[in-house]
């Protein structure tokens, strides 16, 4: 996915209200602008920060500027939630997936479960249903390796839990982690900070969910899914560490 028109950079004064951030452009203009991702964004609001954001001509919208990426540890990283869902639709399109290459029909938020809506629902003839969940990961504590959750998430843990009834009804249930950061060449389910979703996850994989990491290039020309990994059931614990296989 490219970006256009260019991405703006700036520096950015604060992030506040989970919904917004000041910033300096770099002609000196102060703004304030949109900030799509109402988690915590952990370790990636650092004033100071040297940021890239999109702008937006519609008089409908309230804010002209939407935070898109930040440089943290050196790296590039995408900070939009609403960037893993396309990056995964595009990556399934062009076979990167490649268990999920067979479908021809992709439908988008359909409902299910109990009153939730799955990201994705793939079908095709004579295939089971897959019914495909996505996850945004921009996390890292340590070099090289993104983790998940980055706080406590019951709703992403309800919806490993809705993922484990679809398999358990002869369909493919998916979660993927799209990771909006290149530096990571390892993928951890962050037991600490949240034990009872990663609990649910190793649950999850036990009755048959199946799990994806997707390493993204992120730059502020645009970002594209890299390389993916399956994240095989671990015994005797509830961790998943695994190494993306590099050129």
């Amino acid at each position: 996915m490219r970006f256009h028109p260019p991405l703006v950079p700036a520096t950015l004064v604060q992030r506040y209200k989970r919904f917004l951030f000041d910033a300096i452009l770099d002609d000196g203009t102060p703004i304030t602008g949109s900030c799509p991702n109402t988690g915590s964004m952990r370790e990636l609001t650092t004033p100071g920060s040297r940021i890239w954001l999109s702008e937006h001509d519609s008089p409908t919208r309230k804010y002209r500027h939407v935070f898109e990426m930040i440089e943290a540890d050196g790296e590039m990283v995408g900070v939009n939630t609403g960037m893993p869902n396309k990056l995964t639709e595009e990556a399934i399109r062009a076979g990167l997936i490649p268990s999920l290459s067979g479908y021809p029909t992709i439908l988008r938020e359909q409902k299910y479960g109990r009153n939730s809506r799955i990201d994705f629902l793939l079908k095709g003839d004579g295939l089971p249903d897959a019914y495909v969940e996505v996850k945004n990961v921009h996390f890292s504590r340590q070099a090289g390796l993104a983790e998940f959750p980055d706080t406590v998430t019951k709703r992403g843990a309800k919806h490993l839990e809705e993922l484990g009834d679809m398999a358990e009804l002869g369909h493919r249930a998916v979660m993927i982690y799209l990771i909006q950061r290149p530096d990571c060449q390892s993928f951890s389910i962050c037991a600490d900070l949240d034990p009872f979703y990663a609990a649910a996850f190793a649950r999850a994989q036990n009755r048959g969910v199946e799990a994806y990491a997707l390493r993204c290039a992120v730059s502020p020309e645009g970002i594209e899914p890299l390389d993916l990994i399956e994240m095989k059931p671990l015994s005797g614990g509830m961790q998943s560490e695994l190494l993306f296989a590099m050129d």
